[in-house]
């Protein structure tokens, strides 16, 4: 067996499983399941009858790159939302449909890693998406976590990284707007970031999955690729963006997404994925060729989730401190100090007296120098209808109030 398998850790949610183990929740409650981040917004209608009116594509093999026409969409949606010049993206060489980005950030890092040169890094904020530890462990390289914290305003905490750290860093993962914190990463400090990848030569993979879910129609949260652009890095050198319709358009189900920078990673991890087997079903290409050329549907989204968050902060603020994110459907809140900040307990006590589900903080980030960052914390994902997000809101209200 491959020994780099013994270093993965648990999925958060089986520990959280373990957590539950034997509690019998409270029966005069129904259950709300707010731990796991994923969409309950109905899906396009549209995007269902594309993908239903192209299921004569199951007769034939599709393509790893994928058909023009979707290259051609993704491209199209990457310079309107981004504002890139026009022809700035070449979508022969600088984009490649995937499976969802969850098998993307993975694979890159087998891609990415050269497991020849001694002692290689890969760094990722912390908390953090946990597919970044395993595709680390699994390209035989070391992660090294960049702790975010309040006082950063929930940032990685990019100048605490030692220049030695950098020399050895071959692939650094962001994530912006942050799971589990919703901040958004600025343009000064891409900037920043992509100047040290060109002084210690490293890879930047930006997971902007989320980067669809914001608050201020006016201010939508800027990209890796933009930022390239505007410092004239226009062949987005080191630089490659993962985005994924799963959020965008609540079709997690349909895994479908992309990847889009420099054309020389991308020709590399077209070659992985040709041998890995993992070209997008045709039936699929097609339906998000017509997600990706649609955003009345994402604006009616970002709607609802604007809904939702006004509704459950102006509830719990009763009660505790809790702040709005910047983007993204999660609410990062910060455990009583009547449980010692204790977020797995918290966790536990609600479920067992509110018959609600959330996720840890301490689970989504592992001990780095010195400290667990997601520990005293909560996540909320606020995935569910408005009415059981307002009910949850006023269950964890009276849980905290009580305790």
């Amino acid at each position: 067996m491959n020994p780099d398998l013994s270093k993965l850790q648990p999925y958060p949610f089986e520990k959280l499983a373990k957590l539950k183990a034997g509690i019998i929740p409270n029966s005069a409650f129904s259950a709300i399941n707010l731990a796991i981040g994923e969409p309950k917004h109905s899906p396009p209608r549209f995007v269902s009858e594309a993908l239903t009116h192209h299921l004569h594509g199951l007769a034939s093999y599709p393509t790893t790159k994928g058909p023009a026409a979707l290259r051609k969409a993704i491209g199209d949606w990457l310079t309107q939302r981004f504002s890139l010049p026009t022809h700035s993206i070449d979508v022969e060489r600088h984009v490649l449909p995937v499976n969802g980005t969850r098998e993307a950030l993975f694979a890159f890092a087998q891609t990415v890693v050269d497991r020849t040169q001694p002692n290689p890094l890969v760094m990722s904020p912390n908390p953090f998406y946990q597919i970044y530890e395993g595709a680390t462990f699994l390209a035989g390289a070391e992660p090294w976590f960049i702790n975010t914290a309040a006082e950063n305003g929930w940032l990685p905490d990019f100048d605490s990284v030692p220049d030695e750290a950098w020399q050895r860093c071959q692939l650094l993962y962001l994530c912006s707007p942050s799971n589990p914190t919703g901040a958004v990463i600025g343009k000064e400090t891409l900037a920043h970031l992509i100047s040290l990848a060109e002084k210690f030569d490293f890879v930047i993979a930006s997971d902007e999955c989320y980067s669809e879910i914001y608050f201020d129609e006016a201010n939508p949260p800027v990209g890796l690729l933009e930022t390239a652009i505007e410092i004239g890095n226009t062949d987005y050198k080191r630089c490659v963006v993962f985005h994924s319709l799963s959020k965008r358009s609540n079709l997690p189900g349909m895994r479908s997404g992309f990847i889009a920078g420099d054309a020389e990673l991308i020709s590399q991890f077209l070659l992985y994925r040709t041998y890995h087997g993992s070209a997008m079903a045709p039936y699929t290409q097609q339906a998000s060729i017509e997600a990706w050329r649609d955003e009345l549907h994402v604006i009616e989204n970002r709607t609802y989730y604007r809904e939702k968050f006004a509704a459950v902060v102006g509830i719990l603020s009763d009660v505790t401190e809790v702040s709005h994110p910047a983007a993204g459907f999660y609410l990062w809140l910060k455990t009583p100090a009547a449980l010692n900040n204790d977020d797995a307990e918290f966790a536990r006590q609600l479920y067992h007296q509110k018959h609600i589900n959330l996720l840890p903080g301490s689970y989504l980030s592992r001990e780095a120098h010195g400290i667990n960052p997601g520990s005293g914390y909560v996540r909320i994902a606020l995935v569910a209808p408005l009415d059981e997000c307002i009910d949850a809101a006023e269950r964890i209200k009276d849980f905290i109030a009580h305790l």
